[in-house]
């Protein structure tokens, strides 16, 4: 598999043939490589949550199974599915909601291909397939709940701690 700058280099050389879409084309160029040497679908799902973090509407939700629908529609289901996941996580009604929908569709024959990272709601999409194709760098988890990158669990003792505090000293309310 090649690194990001050898990547780089075969859309810079798409776009100085004067190509407006060499990005898009050389991802489907990889997709399409991909399926050819497994025979199986490909789905690429991925955000950009390391590189624009912040930007809102990047997480898993319940829009994206229509987007699901509409690339699964005329796929031979026989052929399994190859689910290309980097993503930071979501919403884990939207991704129960999907898993229950690609298992409809292609039952266990479903594997994760994890290229860089799948974390959260990424990380429960990639348990619930048959299996799981990570490189040497990739990680998936964590699971639990966090909001803005903090685990709920360490916000829920902070207010247990404050709460106990103020009813010792109710002078600690101010604070």
């Amino acid at each position: 598999m090649p690194n990001w700058s050898f990547v780089q280099s075969k859309i810079q050389k798409e776009s100085e043939k004067g190509d407006p879409h060499a990005f898009d084309t050389v991802r489907r160029r990889y997709l399409l490589d991909l399926h050819r040497h497994t025979g199986r679908n490909v789905i690429a799902y991925y955000s950009g949550f390391l590189t624009k973090p912040g930007i809102q509407g990047i997480e898993i939700h319940d829009e994206d199974k229509n987007g699901f629908m509409s690339c699964i529609h005329k796929m031979d289901r026989n052929k399994g599915l190859d689910l290309l996941l980097h993503t930071g996580g979501g919403s884990v009604a939207a991704t129960e909601s999907l898993v229950h929908y690609l298992k409809q569709m292609f039952g266990n024959n479903i594997r994760a291909i994890v290229p860089q990272i799948a974390m959260s709601a990424g990380t429960m999409l990639a348990c619930a397939c048959e299996s799981i194709l990570m490189g040497k760098h990739s990680s998936i988890g964590p699971v639990d709940p966090q909001i803005n990158g903090i685990p709920c669990v360490g916000v829920v003792e902070e207010v247990k701690k404050a709460y106990s505090e103020i009813i010792k000293d109710q002078r600690a309310a101010l604070v």
